[in-house]
């Protein structure tokens, strides 16, 4: 089996597509925060703070400094006093939400169709 290079070098392979956007997406919270700024393009900290509830600061700020790393979301830091920042999806964080979307379908048919084993 083929595997590209993970950036870094030394942290391995990617196996495959879903290896590779797993390294993007990866973790609790990033799916939200994009599905968040898909809902409320150019959006402010606090405000996806309250979109996406129970997420820490702490945690978002890494997150979104994360998906601006891997290109998935753009910060856009306006010069006026209060200082405002603004993130939003870039194009491939965009095309990221839809290919997510099929995911997020097979959820809402998976929790629909759950029923408890007792």
């Amino acid at each position: 089996m083929a595997t590209v290079p993970r950036p870094g070098g030394a942290a391995g392979t990617h196996v495959c597509g879903i290896d590779a956007a797993m390294e993007v997406i990866g973790g609790k919270w990033k799916v939200l925060v994009i599905w968040a700024l898909s809902e409320r393009p150019h959006c402010r900290f606090g405000e996806l703070r309250r979109l996406v509830p129970g997420i820490t600061e702490k945690v978002l700020a890494a997150h979104l400094r994360e998906l601006e790393a891997d290109g998935i979301v753009h910060r856009e830091a306006y010069e006026e006093v209060p200082p405002r920042v603004e993130y939003a999806l870039t194009d491939s964080g965009r095309r990221l939400n839809e290919a997510l979307a099929p995911l997020g379908a097979w959820g809402r048919r998976h929790v629909a169709g759950s029923t408890t084993v007792g």
